[in-house]
């Protein structure tokens, strides 16, 4: 449960934003209830809701659709000085992409519980991350590996490079 004091007047504007996006979604066929506001200074810098059924890409969740909306928008990768205000608690993926993005905060409404309630369940891959590549239900084999560092060579020894 969140800390109230945590939260102001304004992150509940925010925070309605993010839920009106999930039902435009839902009224529009677009994807699963679930929509997402980025913030920095106060203003809205990006914005989504899931179109994974309308545009057949299992990755465009909510979240994923406003941090690439807000770093075109912003014209860079990290999101370090914004925080996100989500319809519900972000799926492993969505929270690795806030991760990489690097943004400062997380607001949420409904939790997994809630969403797998409705049939959007997560549990199978919280598990999966703790089992080793090769034991999970979709395996993994690691191969060329020699060859693979190749190219992580190259990067390493890669002078203008952008670090991320």
């Amino acid at each position: 449960m969140s800390d109230k004091r945590e939260i102001a007047s304004f992150d509940e504007s925010f925070m309605l934003h993010a839920i009106e996006l999930a039902k435009r979604g839902v009224a529009s066929n677009a994807g699963g209830p679930f929509g997402a506001v980025i913030v920095r200074d106060g203003e809205i810098v990006g914005e989504g809701w899931n179109q994974v059924t309308s545009t057949n890409d299992p990755t465009a969740h909510a979240e994923i659709v406003a941090i690439r909306d807000a770093c075109r928008r912003l014209g860079r990768f990290h999101l370090d000085d914004c925080v996100i205000y989500t319809s519900c608690e972000p799926c492993p993926m969505c929270l690795g992409a806030i991760y990489w993005a690097r943004l400062k905060k997380i607001f949420y409404a409904c939790d997994r519980k809630d969403a797998a309630n409705i049939g959007f369940s997560d549990d199978l891959i919280y598990k999966e991350i703790n089992i080793s590549p090769q034991d999970r239900l979709i395996p993994a084999v690691n191969f060329l590996r020699e060859k693979g560092l190749e190219a992580f060579q190259a990067w390493a020894e890669k002078q203008d490079k952008v670090p991320y």
